[in-house]
């Protein structure tokens, strides 16, 4: 399998699901404002759509969009239990988390990184991502992981919304202890400094 990646992006998710499952992989570092991949090819002969994450398969098959790429990681190594067995009600759970993150939160914080968005823009959608990230603190009051004790794919993809919000969009979270100390908690797992690292942003952990 290959990962097509660019650093600290939501293609972050992925790749720590992908060391956590111990699935070997490559990583191809995809430029995303040129469309480029490091060795000059473009990008959208690979995938259309222009973005990462994207994950080509052994048999050549791509499959796009994080959410399903993190379940399909977790289906391929079963035994590690990324996710709950299909069809069941957990399933369904992590299912309803993963979207709470696409939807809530990637969807928020994305045009914060707009170097042409206005600054009361950013304003609205910094005040409508705390209010999701209150309603997180609240489903992590007791629990080590969002679905329990058992860390899952969703896990990778929060913290990396995490990574984002606090690091590179200047969030205040510290009034939010539950999801401040998650974050570090998964900050620590040896395979998330793994992804971390290789993809140089061990500063930002």
């Amino acid at each position: 399998m290959k990962l097509y990646y660019s650093p600290g992006a939501c293609s972050l998710s992925p790749h720590i699901a992908l060391l956590e499952a111990g699935l070997p992989h490559d990583l191809v570092k995809v430029d995303l404002r040129a469309k480029k991949l490091e060795n000059g090819d473009d990008f959208l002969k690979v995938n259309p759509k222009g973005q990462v994450p994207a994950l080509s398969l052994d048999s050549g098959e791509l499959v796009t969009e994080g959410p399903v790429i993190v379940q399909m990681i977790a289906d391929r190594a079963a035994d590690k239990h990324l996710a709950p067995p299909r069809d069941s009600a957990e399933r369904y759970k992590l299912l309803e988390r993963l979207n709470y993150i696409t939807t809530e939160l990637h969807k928020n914080l994305g045009p914060m990184f707009s170097p042409v968005l206005a600054d009361d823009a950013k304003a609205f959608f910094k005040d409508r991502t705390m209010g999701k990230f209150k309603y997180l603190e609240t489903q992590l009051a007791g629990r080590d992981y969002l679905m329990g004790k058992q860390f899952t794919v969703a896990d990778g993809y929060l913290f990396t919304m995490l990574m984002w919000a606090t690091d590179r969009l200047n969030f205040d979270l510290s009034g939010l202890p539950n999801l401040m100390a998650y974050k570090a908690r998964v900050a620590a797992r040896p395979k998330v400094q793994e992804a971390l690292a290789k993809e140089g942003l061990m500063k930002a952990a």
